[in-house]
Order: structure tokens, then C-alpha cells, then sequence
């Protein structure tokens, strides 16, 4: 059996690092899982104005979501939390009331950083969002990348065996954790 999983960048910028590690990532995952990134840089700010009538690139998020099986969260860390375009994605996504797209959703949280920590606290910020939606969280292993051009390429190559064999197994557990909750919660 195959997953399809969504993926979301944080980050807006062109030069992204988290998506050259997504792009690491994708490269190391088994082959039972299928991504698509859904973009977020095109969204208004959230309001609960919209929730009568959402806009067409709303509704296209919470559609995406839909039709995933899985969510993975690589992200940035700015100013010790998680950037305000990806949280902005996330509230366009469990709006209005009592139409939570991430509810029972298998996740998982990763991202890298150029400094040692690599996103921890912004992962810790991103999880208590992420457990107010009721999303079912990968909780082991974390992963707090430290970034560096010379061990990730753009084009998702990994230069070192010890990142990758780490990337991998993290991409296998998430995989295990996606099979492991949609035989309890299966998707509608």
C-alpha cells in the first residue's frame, strides 16, 4: 500500500534550506510514499471574516489536506517559533469551527537551521499547534537538523552517509507512524 503525503515548506524564500532538505528528504523516503507540496505563500491573512464564504486558494489548502493521507511539517525556525506563513496555513486549515482539516491526521515536524539547535524550539512552538488541531504527532524520533551546503545539496543529495542513514530512518519511522494511525483512524 501506498501513502500520499503533503508536505509544507515554512519558509517563503527562494533559497530556502528547508526546501533543499525536503527535497533530502523526499530523495531518502521508501517508495510507498507518494508527496506533494502544498504551497502556503499565496494565502491572506487568516480572518474569521472568511469563514462564510473562504476564498478559492483556502479552500485549495484545506482540498490538498484532503487529500493526503499524511502531513509533514518542514520548517524554519524564525524569532523561537514557527513562521507566521505557515502558521497562517495552519489556522486557513482548521477553520471555521468544526472543520478542522488536520484532525486525526498523521504528522510529522522537522526542519534545519544553520545554527546547532536546528529548530527546536520553533518544533516545539509548531507541536502545541498541532496538538490543539488533534493531528497525530510523530514524537520520536526528533529530528533538529543543522544545515550546511556542504552536506545537503539543492538537489536533495546528501553528502553525508551518517545525515542520510538519520534521514532515512526518520522518513521509515514516519512511514510506520502513518500506517500505525490510519489502521486505528483510518481517513474518510
Amino acid at each position: 500500500m501506498s501513502y500520499k503525503v503533503g508536505y509544507f515548506v515554512g519558509s517563503l524564500s527562494s533559497t530556502s534550506i528547508n526546501r533543499v532538505l525536503s527535497k533530502a528528504l523526499i530523495n531518502v523516503a521508501p517508495k510507498d510514499l507518494e508527496f506533494t507540496e502544498i504551497p502556503i505563500g499565496d494565502l491572506s491573512l487568516y480572518s474569521p471574516d472568511y469563514d462564510s464564504a473562504y476564498p478559492e486558494n483556502a479552500r485549495a489548502l484545506k482540498d490538498a489536506i484532503a487529500d493526503s493521507d499524511a502531513i509533514l511539517f518542514v520548517t524554519p525556525e524564525y524569532n523561537r517559533s514557527i513562521p507566521g506563513a505557515l502558521k497562517n496555513a495552519i489556522d486557513w486549515a482548521s477553520r471555521p469551527w468544526g472543520q478542522n482539516s488536520f484532525d486525526h491526521m498523521p504528522t510529522a515536524v522537522i526542519g534545519a537551521s544553520i545554527g546547532v539547535i536546528g529548530t527546536a524550539v520553533a518544533q516545539q512552538s509548531l507541536r502545541a499547534v498541532l496538538a490543539f488541531c488533534n493531528a497525530r504527532q510523530m514524537t520520536a524520533p526528533e529530528a533538529y537538523i543543522h544545515y550546511t551546503p556542504e552536506v545537503f545539496h539543492d538537489d536533495g543529495s546528501i553528502a553525508k552517509a551518517d545525515t542520510e542513514k538519520f534521514l532515512r530512518n526518520y522518513m521509515i519511522e514516519f512511514r510506520d507512524h502513518i500506517r500505525r494511525v490510519l489502521t486505528v483512524l483510518p481517513r474518510q
